[in-house]
């Protein structure tokens, strides 16, 4: 399979992730390119929330190397950084799977809680703050901006000063996707966001994160157990089943594949031909 000719924005090389006797990942290596939606799929348990953990900081993994590539240049060796870090210097936000919102801040907070780093830095650790220099100024009125720039692109713009707890379930998914874009990623990652989504919010969603990848150049990664989402979006599939890479390529590559189709439906390695068989069987029915 043909995987993307873009240069890399992140490298995963031989990764493996043990805990005590259950190997969850298994030497797996993989890219993800500045620009473009990467999606990690494959059955539940198949190890991609543990690789998310790994680039994240929230594991160590037991052996591999996981590189990030920034526009200007710098590399950094994720499984050594601690997760703050990873965030702040190599520019990697994340998403989870269950939403972690403040709720009871209202939705502009909880951007501009995003931005605590550049704050805190403008305002000499809060001394500045206090006194209102004008470093701080200006870069309050900086993220302010930027807050009511993703607001506005998610349709929240008048909800501004409600809790964010209040908001309906899709609402507060967008809004988490912008929360994670005002930390200024290079790459975003996405741990099944159109989980609970109904068709409208899930092509909404959709919508957003192709406005990510094309006017933001900002790599995503998305675990997603919606295939229709993963479709339409993805530029590059990556399948893991009990942990190991079984496929990577485009959409199309993926969604024709017999050991795709065979770890979906669960059969045995052994049973994997006769699936293939019945694939080229049905293509071939088709085109008569």
């Amino acid at each position: 399979m043909t995987v993307t000719d873009k240069a890399p924005l992140l490298t995963v090389e031989h990764l493996r992730m043990r805990f005590g006797g259950l190997l969850a990942v298994n030497d797996l290596s993989m890219t993800a390119a500045r620009g473009e939606i990467t999606a990690l799929i494959g059955p539940n348990g198949a190890g991609k929330t543990t690789v998310f953990n790994c680039l994240t900081g929230f594991y160590k993994p037991t052996e591999g190397r996981i590189t990030m590539h920034r526009k200007d240049g710098e590399k950094f060796l994720l499984e050594r950084m601690d997760d703050f870090r990873i965030t702040r210097e190599a520019r990697v936000a994340r998403t989870f799977q269950n939403i972690r919102l403040f709720g009871g801040m209202t939705v502009l907070e909880n951007l501009m809680v995003a931005q605590h780093n550049p704050l805190m830095r403008a305002s000499k650790q809060t001394i500045g703050g206090i006194f209102g220099i004008a470093s701080f100024k200006r870069a309050e009125k900086e993220a302010v901006e930027l807050a009511e720039y993703w607001l506005d692109h998610i349709n929240l713009i008048d909800r501004a000063d409600d809790a964010a707890a209040d908001l309906p379930y899709g609402e507060q998914r967008k809004l988490e996707i912008a929360r994670a874009m005002c930390t200024d990623p290079q790459l975003l990652c996405l741990d099944e966001p159109a989980a609970g989504l109904n068709p409208a919010e899930s092509d909404e969603l959709n919508k957003l994160l192709l406005f990510v990848r094309k006017e933001r150049d900002t790599g995503i990664l998305l675990i997603e157990h919606d295939m229709n989402v993963v479709m339409e979006i993805s530029d590059h599939v990556v399948v893991l089943d009990y942990g190991e890479k079984i496929a990577d390529g485009t959409p199309d590559e993926v969604r024709n594949d017999p050991k795709v189709i065979a770890a979906y439906l669960g059969v045995e390695d052994e049973e994997v031909d006769a699936v293939e068989h019945e694939i080229e069987e049905t293509a071939a029915e088709a085109r008569t």
